[in-house]
């Protein structure tokens, strides 16, 4: 499940879609990427609708192919639960492995001869966690992706530790990246294409100090 996992976030993250949008895919990325001024407000809302509205989507969709499976104790929607029952531990583990999540796209994103690698260090580490953290938090890192999962069997009562762990992790990896004082270029974790950047309109518009209208889009540069 960990390969399965990995290799679905690297394919989108180095899609034409991804290339595109920035394959954030979660809003807790989202958050933290707004939190270090490369989202516009309103272009960071619309992202964690889609986030979540997605997740709930692709759920349905299952839903609606496989019916019984994946609603079977087995599987249970690939709902997000702690392990054991442990809440305390599971948002302990959430925490941490966001942080470090974080940290490592923070890091390779801005290195000059690894930001090519990003998708693959994000991949890697989501294949990792979920190889070998997966039994102690059931791993989400994602609140959209529980959320979709929670949504048909109406699990809500460890929504919260999923809502809460995976922003604050990254938004504390965030937080000790700017503390060492060390520069974040762009949100996109593939921008090594030649396929529009709203995040570089936005930190040109927020330099020239003119609104990020649909005239001042078309005088920005795409990449």
């Amino acid at each position: 499940m960990g390969l399965a996992m990995g290799l679905t976030a690297i394919s989108i993250i180095y899609s034409p879609w991804g290339k595109q949008s920035g394959a954030h895919l979660n809003p807790a990325v989202t958050l933290t990427f707004f939190r270090l001024g490369k989202v516009a407000p309103w272009d960071a809302m619309w992202y964690v609708i889609a986030q979540f509205g997605g997740g709930v989507a692709g759920v349905a969709l299952v839903a609606a192919a496989l019916g019984k499976l994946l609603a079977h104790p087995s599987v249970n929607y690939v709902a997000t639960l702690p392990g054991s029952g442990r809440t305390g531990v599971a948002f302990l583990g959430e925490v941490v492995i966001a942080f470090i999540l974080m940290s490592v796209v923070l890091v390779v994103s801005n290195t000059q001869k690894l930001m090519r690698f990003t998708g693959i260090f994000a991949g890697a580490g989501v294949a990792a966690f979920i190889a070998f953290e997966a039994p102690i938090s059931g791993i989400s890192m994602n609140p959209a992706r529980t959320f979709g999962s929670a949504v048909l069997p109406q699990l809500w009562d460890s929504l919260w530790i999923y809502f809460l762990a995976p922003p604050l992790g990254m938004l504390a990896a965030a937080g000790v990246y700017l503390r060492l004082k060390l520069v974040v270029t762009c949100a996109k974790l593939h921008h090594q294409n030649k396929r529009r950047c709203i995040f570089c309109e936005y930190q040109t518009a927020r330099q020239q100090e003119i609104p990020l209208d649909k005239s001042a889009e078309m005088s920005l540069p795409l990449t």
